[in-house]
């Protein structure tokens, strides 16, 4: 790559996002880090992709800020080698384009226990998408990587994973509402979203787990349960459903079960 691409690639940057950080040279390592996934990408034909930090191969950084603007531009990411959800983030970001709304990767993180107003923090280490940003974006920092920072934007939204059942694969499609934080967060430095279980959080997250959801999934307010409905129906994939009208009597028909 040349100097003169990964200086287009920081204006790109410095025109979308508000630079929070005096450690601009970590900006520009993530700066050529998309060049080269752009360049990948377009010569192999591929829309999706991930990585691990196991194996970064040379690399200074974890991609942090270079994949959060390529799922930005539509282009399926997963963490830790999570080969389908970078693929099945890529299927629903397409179904979803024209659609008023968010769609992305994001990975379950930790809860708010309190009581009668629970809550779900999902977040990752570094590669939320930049679509569930509700305030302006901020760039903070093997090496800190460059990453963007921001608030999660609010309302009805599904969660939606894709697990290997061994000798099939199934889809789960929970309802969620996506919510405002309730307090700032200033020592957490990556971007998050919070959201409230359906039918409420003992049932909703007990039936994530009964049907084995995974902890990344990726979460649209731009697409409904209907649409991964026609999308399971459309595959032939095995589809469970978690909205307001699970009940605590469903939660045993989720193990194990497949037709």
């Amino acid at each position: 790559m040349t100097d003169a691409e990964v200086d287009s690639k920081m204006e790109e940057y410095t025109s979308k996002y508000t630079m929070k950080t005096s450690n601009i040279e970590a900006v520009r390592e993530q700066a050529k880090y998309e060049v080269g996934f752009d360049k990948f990408l377009a010569e192999t034909g591929i829309g999706a992709f991930t990585d691990t930090f196991q194996d970064l191969y040379g690399l200074k950084q974890l991609p942090g800020i270079a994949a959060q603007n390529l799922m930005g531009r539509g282009i399926g990411f997963g963490p830790e080698g999570d080969y389908k959800i970078a693929a099945f983030s890529a299927v629903l970001m397409k179904m979803a384009e024209n659609r008023e709304g968010s769609t992305g990767f994001i990975e379950d993180y930790t809860y708010d226990l309190t009581e009668g107003e629970e809550l779900e923090l999902a977040s990752h280490m570094l590669e939320v998408p930049v679509s569930f940003a509700a305030i302006p974006l901020g760039i903070g920092n093997k090496e800190d990587p460059a990453r963007l920072i921001f608030d999660g934007v609010t309302g009805d939204a599904i969660q939606v994973t894709l697990v290997d059942m061994g000798d099939h694969f199934r889809i789960i499609c929970a309802d969620i509402e996506m919510v405002k934080q309730p307090k700032p967060m200033p020592k957490l430095p990556v971007a998050r979203i919070m959201y409230r279980h359906k039918p409420n959080f003992a049932i909703g997250t007990a039936a994530w787990c009964y049907a084995g959801g995974a902890h990344h999934s990726v979460v649209s307010t731009a697409l409904t349960k209907e649409d991964i409905a026609n999308f399971a129906r459309f595959t032939g994939t095995e589809l469970i459903i978690i909205d307001e009208n699970t009940t605590e009597a469903d939660l045993l028909k989720f193990c194990g079960r497949k037709f």
